[in-house]
């Protein structure tokens, strides 16, 4: 059995790493990053925990069970990209985040919704070819030594004399232990690579994303592969040629297979800015291309097949999280089949001045601990008091109150304003222990909030 038989055998049709997390825990998890929005948190949890459940019910059943796909409403900044992106990391699941208003029904000028699939696909393809990779490292690694060291004593590799042959094998003795020990890191060393490119000319006119997948995949068989000269330290060499080796060991249909299955059952798409897709089914104008994409994208929610470069991928159990803010509009203004393959709809609370302090404070990524590790890379200590961290949550909440309300975004612009003249100053500052509290924050906000006007500008 080869190597990649092996590594490929190890792999399940499973969402990776969801077997063992309860609902609950999904939650306990996302409740790490993301402050509040219970009801988004346990709808995504549901979802993604039905998806394991599929799984495990008789096989004649199972591919009639829809995924259950959820509209999130809600004010921009309040959490719904972050709690979709946090699922798919904590999951090791496909995600593509795409925005609805960058596509136009076909016969328009702009992205034809099928690449939504495709880009889905390339990106499961990177995860498993890197998943795999990491499999055959050891192997990869030994191999790429070997060629180290012909890189590094060239000549023939089987001299015509035995003496010749005795004086070779103990300088790659002698160099192999050096190369071991790390004593040959910064040499420079030239190796031969293989390089395989599409001709400019063929690139430009085509144009890579709008070109058939197959007819892609036809093409890069049939460009020659170049080899090539390149000079580069020896530690980069090893890096190149380690990854070079890994990739021999893989086999490509492997890597194809396993990333359609992984699209598939495990694939995540979030459908940002829905709502702006919505408008009255006029003859004319814009709002033909907003129904079209509707119509484009009904297919693709509902279950199709699309081609991509990894071979044909069904839609049909990708989990689709669509979001909008529907200040505008409202859900019942999409196509009513759309609607129907969006069953669960959960509403985003607007942030508080108290969800705000917990944002700056609670999550393992808050801002503060952020700005703490930046500056300790100057060798300045920072330190943020209470009545600091509530006058910027204060700050933040009556600025998105009075302007335009852009959720916690704003605690980024008010922080980054707050330690401005630190950050700038923070090289000379080395040994320093500074406490920002409610009064340095005022202190350097003062002149901005001195103006509505300039709130809506600079904040």
């Amino acid at each position: 059995m080869s190597i990649t038989e092996n590594v490929a055998g190890a792999w399940a049709a499973e969402p990776v790493g969801v077997e063992s997390l309860t609902p609950k825990q999904i939650v306990e998890a996302l409740d790490r990053y993301i402050i509040g929005q219970k009801a988004a948190k346990r709808a995504v949890a549901i979802a993604v925990r039905n998806r394991w459940r599929r799984l495990r019910i008789p096989e004649a059943m199972r591919n009639d069970v829809a995924p259950k796909n959820i509209l999130m409403i809600g004010p921009t900044g309040v959490g719904k990209t972050e709690i979709a992106r946090r699922i798919a990391g904590l999951l090791a699941a496909p995600f593509l985040k795409v925005e609805a208003t960058k596509f136009t029904e076909v016969g328009y000028h702009g992205r034809d919704v099928d690449t939504i699939v495709r880009d889905l696909v390339e990106l499961a393809a990177r995860m498993v070819q890197s998943e795999l990779a990491e499999k055959v490292r050891g192997r990869a690694a030994a191999q790429a030594r070997e060629r180290l060291l012909d890189a590094l004593l060239p000549g023939p590799r089987y001299p015509d004399t035995e003496e010749a042959r005795q004086r070779r094998q103990r300088t790659l003795e002698k160099l192999g232990q050096q190369l071991d020990q790390g004593e040959l890191e910064a040499s420079t060393v030239e190796i031969e690579l293989e390089e395989k490119a599409m001709p400019m000319g063929i690139a430009a006119v085509m144009g890579g994303e709008q070109m058939d997948p197959q007819f892609q995949e036809m093409l890069s068989k049939l460009m020659p592969s170049q080899q090539k000269n390149r000079r580069m330290s020896v530690a980069e060499a090893r890096r190149v040629l380690t990854d070079a080796e890994a990739e021999k060991l893989i086999d490509p249909e492997q890597v194809k297979r396993l990333a359609v299955e992984r699209a598939e059952q495990t694939g995540i798409v979030f459908l940002d800015e829905l709502d702006k897709l919505c408008g009255p089914p006029n003859s004319y104008g814009p709002d033909v291309s907003r129904q079209g994409v509707q119509r484009d994208l009904l297919p693709i929610v509902e279950g199709s097949t699309v081609q991509t470069r990894q071979g044909p991928v069904r839609t049909d159990h990708m989990l689709f999280i669509a979001a909008g803010a529907f200040n505008q509009s409202k859900p019942s203004d999409l196509m009513p089949e759309l609607q129907g393959r969006l069953p669960i709809r959960v509403e985003l609370d607007d942030l508080t001045k108290e969800d705000f302090v917990r944002i700056l404070t609670e999550p393992e990524n808050a801002l503060t601990k952020q700005q703490a590790l930046l500056m300790q890379s100057e060798e300045v200590s920072i330190t943020f008091s209470q009545d600091g961290i509530e006058a910027m949550a204060e700050i933040a909440y009556e600025v998105n109150r009075t302007s335009e309300n852009i959720g916690a975004r704003r605690l980024y612009t008010v922080m980054e304003k707050v330690v401005e003249e630190l950050s700038f100053e923070a090289p000379d500052l080395a040994g320093r222990a500074i406490t920002i509290d409610g009064e340095y924050v005022r202190q350097r906000l003062a002149e901005i909030l001195k103006s509505e006007d300039l709130q809506k500008f600079i904040l």
